[in-house]
């Protein structure tokens, strides 16, 4: 990402009434729950804020989520623990502005999340994300997350895969 960003922990300083990605449900959650989400300790929120206009462009959301061993391809299922849960991490909210599409926000903020996870000092087998719609379906796909067998808009990328990502840039 360009260094006219900068993405941070949501503050009650960051003004969010000003953000529109376009989709109706994820606005509202963002105006109106997020701070909620986080005062409960339901998830973490990042935003990017444009540095010469304090505009919040994007923001993403962390939870601590785990997923059922049966909602996994075999494959995958071989290679693990044969505990009735993975244990993850869930990103459950991703969205920029939409007079910031085209730009590589939605990729920078996808890339800062998983790095987020990946390096935090918690144990999580995966990262999952949700996704609201096949298109945002779509964009998890290209970044290669896999559907969960069961439920095709959860998407799910193990930590692993990352982690060697990370070490060979």
């Amino acid at each position: 990402m360009s260094s006219r960003y900068v993405i941070e922990s949501l503050t009650k300083t960051h003004k969010r009434e000003t953000f529109v990605c376009g989709n109706d449900q994820i606005d509202s959650y963002f105006h109106k729950s997020v701070s909620q989400d986080v005062k409960r300790n339901y998830a973490t929120c990042f935003v990017a804020r444009d540095i010469k206009t304090d505009q919040v462009v994007g923001f993403y959301t962390l939870s601590s989520s785990n997923v059922p061993l049966t909602e996994v391809s075999e494959q995958v299922k071989r290679k693990l623990p044969r505990y009735p849960t993975i244990p993850a991490v869930l990103i459950g909210w991703l969205a920029r502005d939409r007079n910031f599409a085209r730009q590589g926000l939605g990729e920078a903020l996808l890339f800062d999340a998983i790095k987020t996870v990946a390096t935090a000092p918690i144990g999580a087998h995966a990262i999952f994300a949700d996704a609201i719609d096949d298109q945002a379906a779509n964009f998890y796909i290209g970044f290669g997350f896999t559907p969960l067998l069961h439920r095709p808009r959860t998407l799910y990328l193990p930590v692993a895969t990352v982690i060697n990502l990370l070490t060979v840039q």
